[in-house]
């Protein structure tokens, strides 16, 4: 994968940032330093290494789903800052 300028810009754009040029240029260094890094890897023998599935050989039973101290609606919105009194209001995020 090659870092370059319309790499760096789409990844300004999708983060929504302003970058300066003296940004760009020390974030581009990053990148292929995190790629370089990574690159290692494929440098490794991993003939016969079993993928790692658990961190430990120590697996339970899964935890049953039940409902368990559960608030009432009105507890629930009592406190808020702004409800329509059957819902929590919150202000619009996505445009």
């Amino acid at each position: 994968m090659e870092i370059n300028d319309d790499l760096i810009l789409r990844l300004e754009e999708l983060a929504r940032l302003q970058l300066s040029e003296a940004e760009r240029t020390e974030l581009r260094g990053d990148l292929e330093k995190m790629l370089r890094m990574v690159g290692k890897l494929s440098d490794l023998n991993v003939d016969g290494v079993e993928p790692l599935v658990y961190l430990n050989e120590a697996t339970g039973p899964p935890r049953t789903d039940e409902v368990a101290h559960q608030l009432e609606r009105h507890t629930a919105l009592q406190n808020a800052p702004d409800t329509d009194g059957e819902f929590f209001r919150v202000p619009k995020v996505i445009q």
